[in-house]
């Protein structure tokens, strides 16, 4: 009898013998049975990579540990398996090794050398450490050291993209979750170790930059009950990059850039969603341990050893205002500056703008001394200036940035001492994870927060979208730009130095990413697209901006 529908294999006779049909039944259960359990074992594995892909990410790329200073050295000499234990640590190098519980602030100096030298400077065009840098008069020309102590999934997606969407792994908080406590240590040690080293400083020393800034997070220093983040191991690495800064002559500015609850409900905070700091119910919880980690931030930071070398302290990385009360960060502020004055720290404080605009800031903290105001700018997060062609947006940058630094630096009209602590020569939003993971650019309408205020779903560029708005282009390879497309973006940036240079300066974000090249200083300046030193540039807000259309530079990325 043929199966029905057509040719196929025969059905058994029904007079075969029972022996032959029960052998077959047992040959075909046990292949069954085999089948099965090489599924089960694939599906597992699958399933741990799927977990984990951080693991599998990181054994490619895994840095081979640099702990050669514990040869000969006997692990008796330590507390085995705490802190204090060297062969605990992925990464010893340039570390002091000798054991000592010190604590200056409730904080460990296991790690730091007894002795420094201030005499370095950095290019001839600003003093050395020793001596003092005229702030105010001398401009700052600094970088950002971000996405190393406080990960960012734009500048490190190798974390992030290799999870699923329903795994709703998109900052630090759920990425140290999914890993859990010993792997995600494992995970972010190795990070810390490799992302930047003692070469890093050479090179931003050596691209013209006079400051750092180092943005860390409060974990560093402590974490709370129900916190997954990986405690304390990134203040080693902060002290030992604060050295490194030392011997190259930078000086740093301290970035707080995650505190208790989150500042701003942004991934860079540590924890995406709601704003928990000075809010809600944990509101004046959280607003104390951010007031007590600042008093042991700035007890250990007012030791000898930093005075000439930590001269700006920055007390938060961008309150979100608009989400807090105004009077409320005010009075925080007020408080965390007695705090730190009163442990002795007679550094230039740094306050941000908290998206209020430069101008409301007028007549505000004018009982304080040697405070900073600190605005972030940036075209391509507002729509209208986003749709700006490139021309325009260089005429931007000249006309209206300046003007707004010359407005905040009157105390008639703003605040007074004001700087950029952060800007890039990015003209989209098209970089991978930007906007937050997965989630899509304004420049191509696909910024899709789940919130129909706050989302983009139609294309955000200066043809209206004809032609069609692309990333493609932007993303590229700076190798494939075109050559007035580099232009641009050099004089772009330089424009922006000008302009932030009426003000106190600037400091660029950053100094490197894993993928995108245009809020990389290092691959920019690699690039051409970047100037090679920070202090010798071609394009001046004095001169007329150039016809970028004319040369065909194109408007849809």
């Amino acid at each position: 009898m043929k199966q029905r529908g057509g040719a196929g294999p025969s059905e058994p006779p029904y007079n075969e013998p029972w022996w032959k049909r029960r052998k077959k039944w047992i040959i075909g259960g046990v292949i069954f049975i085999i089948v099965l359990i090489v599924a089960i074992v694939v599906g597992v594995v699958v399933s741990q990579n799927k977990s984990s892909p951080v693991e599998s990410q990181a054994a490619a790329d895994t840095p081979k540990p640099k702990n050669s200073n514990l040869n000969g050295v006997s692990e008796d000499n330590y507390p085995k398996g705490t802190y204090y234990d060297p062969f605990t640590w992925f990464d010893t190098a340039d570390f002091n090794i000798t054991y000592t519980d010190q604590l200056v602030g409730g904080l460990p100096i296991m790690g730091l050398n007894s002795s420094w030298n201030d005499d370095v400077q950095c290019n001839p065009t600003v003093p050395a450490l020793k001596d003092t840098f005229e702030y105010g008069k001398m401009p700052i020309r600094g970088i950002n050291i971000g996405g190393w102590l406080s990960i960012e999934p734009f500048i490190t997606p190798s974390f992030f993209q290799h999870y699923d969407s329903h795994d709703n792994v998109i900052d630090e908080w759920t990425l140290t979750t999914a890993l859990g406590s010993s792997r995600a240590a494992q995970t972010l040690e190795q990070h810390y170790s490799a992302f930047v080293d003692f070469q890093t400083f050479v090179d931003i020393r050596n691209a013209g930059f006079d400051h750092v800034r180092i943005p860390f997070s409060y974990w560093a220093v402590t974490t709370y009950e129900g916190d997954p983040y990986v405690p304390k191991i990134s203040w080693r690495y902060l002290l030992r990059a604060i050295e490194w800064a030392r011997q190259n002559g930078l000086r740093v500015n301290l970035d707080l850039h995650g505190i208790p609850g989150s500042q701003n409900g942004w991934n860079h905070s540590g924890r995406q969603g709601v704003v928990g700091w000075l809010n809600g119910t944990d509101g004046t919880l959280n607003a104390q341990r951010s007031i007590d980690i600042h008093d042991q931030l700035s007890t250990f930071f007012a030791q000898p050893r930093y005075k000439n070398l930590i001269t700006m302290y920055g007390l938060v990385n961008e309150p979100r205002m608009v989400e807090l009360n105004t009077a409320d960060v005010l009075n925080w502020t007020t408080t965390a500056i007695k705090t730190i004055r009163g442990n002795g720290i007679d550094a230039v404080i740094v306050f941000g703008d908290g998206f209020m605009g430069l101008d409301n800031w007028q007549g505000k903290l004018t009982n304080e001394q040697n405070l900073l105001l600190d605005v972030h700018q940036y075209v391509i997060f507002n729509v209208d200036q986003l749709t700006l062609s490139h021309s325009d947006k260089l005429n931007f940058a000249c006309k209206g940035w300046t003007a707004q630094m010359k407005r905040s630096m009157d105390t008639s009209t703003g605040f007074g001492p004001t700087m950029c602590g952060e800007w890039s020569q990015a003209d989209t939003d098209c970089a991978l994870y930007l906007n937050d993971v997965g989630i899509g650019s304004r420049w191509q309408g696909t910024l899709n927060t789940g919130n129909a205020s706050t989302s983009v779903l139609s294309p955000v560029c200066p043809t209206n979208n004809n032609p069609q708005c692309e990333c493609n282009d932007a993303n590229a390879d700076p190798s494939d730009y075109s050559d007035a497309y580099k232009k641009w973006l050099l004089d772009f940036a330089e424009a922006q130095m000008d302009s932030f240079e009426q003000g106190w300066g600037w400091f660029y974000w950053t100094w490197d990413t894993e993928q995108s090249p245009q809020w990389s200083y290092k691959k920019g300046m690699a690039a051409g697209i970047l100037p090679q030193k920070a202090y010798q540039r071609t394009f001046h807000c004095t001169q007329s901006v150039p016809d970028f259309a004319g040369m065909g530079l194109a408007e849809n990325y």
